[in-house]
């Protein structure tokens, strides 16, 4: 439901200056007055979502203003009086038409009309565009993509901190090395006549050496190899390929879970909110929002992500991956607002598909090649195990990551924040639907049930009962299901909860009924007691 907006002659006076100088489309139109259905040339400036028109382009007060949220602009055919009879009504024949239509009961439609073409698109895409909601979606978005660029802005701070600091520290190694290579030519210079009394040596003796070098070099390479095998054997090589193998099929699955928000988001979520806004919608806006939630501002944040992955992979072998997870983890509680609202979301969609035009589109949407045949139902549910599937990687990452390696401690922060927000979520969800259990329950009794609405109420199973007789032996009474007295058998239609059980009955036109005497019977402090007898 859209809100009520005021205006008083100051603000409107300040807008329409501001449309005057920035507005997104200005010129003049010829307007249709509704008393004497004449055209009148006007001046007009849109600035956002209100449209103003003046006496001229120089005058300083508008002439009147219109509310363009929630209207429908298009073009239309000239009138039928504008047949070319006369010089006349062949120039009023070139004029191109086009109407706003207003989302307000017994506001009349605005016929305006412009003598170029071009001109008259421009002012109907224009004012298709002029709409506030749009301006805070996008605003939203740009908000997200903004903190994610101010993290990263910081995690580059602190990488360039360290960088800086190895630098300082590889400036002073190398003023050590400059220091030892001036003492290491210092000794060769002392050492030059003893190597030019080697020149004179025995040429056997020259050739012993020679052999000599050659086997401390082949016994050199191949320690070295042995050490590279043993090395290549060894269970933390293993451990360290079977870790790679977990991030490149990390990455192969997020850039899978991209391409199917990408789908939902571009093959279902944008064409029906454009169906919506158009002149008999099939769907409205309110139920694309309850079937999608915020799976458009999901889709963003897994791009980005997606994007850091892949520059890591970019500078394997050396894979860290902490950093990601803590832009990464902040962001994650949007999660919370479509789990807990998945099973609603699904609901609406099923209401929706009652409506052939809504069923028939849809059914056009999913034969999209890009689906690969799958429905909106399953797209819709890819989102609800992205974060068990985080988990699951991350412990798998964990049983192969050292407990010595630089990203231990992170990673097991990562995956422990994960698991809180994966219970946290859950109990909402259990909560949520335990609460459109019980009022889904109370729709169907006619009379209402109050103690439904207590959402401490936990719903437990329903179906139906047999209500036997009461049965007398000896002196004792003992009553069935409640304080009647019955002389044959009854069918009841019973619910149980933690705290109440539910009789009712259900009349010839399926409707539920209360019993009128014991037909809410309270469980605390009662007792069951089960007859293994047959009476």
């Amino acid at each position: 439901m859209q809100k009520s907006v005021r205006y008083n002659e100051g603000h409107a006076l300040y807008l329409a200056l501001l449309a005057r100088k920035e507005g997104t489309k200005r010129g003049y139109l010829s307007k249709k007055t509704a008393e004497t259905n004449r055209w009148h040339e006007k001046w007009f400036a849109l600035y956002q979502n209100v449209l103003f028109y003046f006496e001229g382009e120089q005058s300083a007060r508008p002439a009147g203003m219109y509310m363009l949220e929630g209207c429908n602009c298009e073009r239309v055919p000239a009138p039928k009086g504008c047949a070319a009879g006369s010089v006349k009504d062949a120039a009023l024949d070139k004029q191109h038409y086009f109407t706003v239509l207003f989302g307000h009961e017994g506001q009349k439609p605005l016929e305006l009309r412009c003598e170029d073409e071009v001109d008259g698109d421009e002012w109907v895409e224009a004012i298709h565009q002029a709409s506030y909601s749009d301006i805070l979606i996008e605003r939203e978005v740009l908000m997200q993509k903004y903190i994610h660029l101010v993290q990263i802005v910081e995690t580059e701070k602190v990488a360039a901190n360290q960088l800086r600091h190895q630098l300082e520290d590889q400036d002073t190694e190398i003023e050590r090395l400059k220091s030892e290579i001036v003492a290491l030519n210092k000794t060769k210079e002392k050492m030059r006549p003893y190597q030019g009394n080697q020149e004179d040596e025995d040429p056997d003796i020259k050739k012993i050496k020679k052999v000599q070098s050659f086997m401390r070099g082949w016994l050199c390479r191949r320690k070295w190899k042995t050490i590279v095998q043993d090395y290549i054997c060894s269970p933390h090589a293993e451990s360290m390929r079977k870790r790679n193998q977990i991030v490149f099929n990390m990455v192969e699955a997020e850039s899978e879970y991209v391409h199917q928000l990408y789908v939902l988001v571009n093959c279902f979520l944008r064409p029906l909110r454009m169906a919506a806004s158009s002149k008999k919608p099939p769907i409205s806006h309110d139920d694309v929002s309850s079937i999608f939630l915020n799976s458009e501002t999901i889709m963003f944040l897994h791009e980005i992500f997606h994007q850091g992955l892949k520059a890591r992979i970019a500078n394997w072998p050396t894979l860290i991956l902490a950093d990601l997870f803590d832009i990464l983890l902040p962001m994650l509680n949007i999660y919370q607002e479509f789990v807990r609202n998945h099973q609603y979301s699904l609901q609406v969609l099923a209401n929706c598909k009652q409506n052939r035009d809504f069923d028939k589109l849809l059914k056009q949407y999913e034969a999209n090649p890009a689906c690969e045949g799958r429905m909106l139902e399953t797209f819709l549910t890819y989102p609800m195990f992205q974060i068990p599937r985080y988990i699951i990687t991350l412990h798998e990452l964990l049983a192969h990551t050292p407990h010595e390696h630089v990203e231990r401690k992170s990673l097991e922060f990562a995956k422990s924040k994960l698991e809180e927000l994966s219970r946290v979520m859950h109990d909402e969800v259990s909560d949520t639907e335990n609460i459109r259990k019980n009022l889904a329950i109370e729709r169907t009794i006619v009379e209402g049930c109050d103690i439904l609405l207590d959402t401490s109420q936990t719903f437990i199973r329903q179906g139906s009962l047999i209500q036997v007789p009461s049965v007398e032996r000896g002196k004792l009474s003992k009553v069935r299901l409640g304080s009647l007295s019955l002389k044959k058998e009854g069918e009841r239609q019973c619910f149980l909860f933690t705290k109440h059980f539910l009789i009712c009955t259900r009349s010839s036109g399926g409707k539920l009924h209360l019993l009128k005497t014991g037909g809410v019977l309270s469980l605390i402090e009662c007792t069951l007691v089960e007859e293994t007898e047959a009476s």
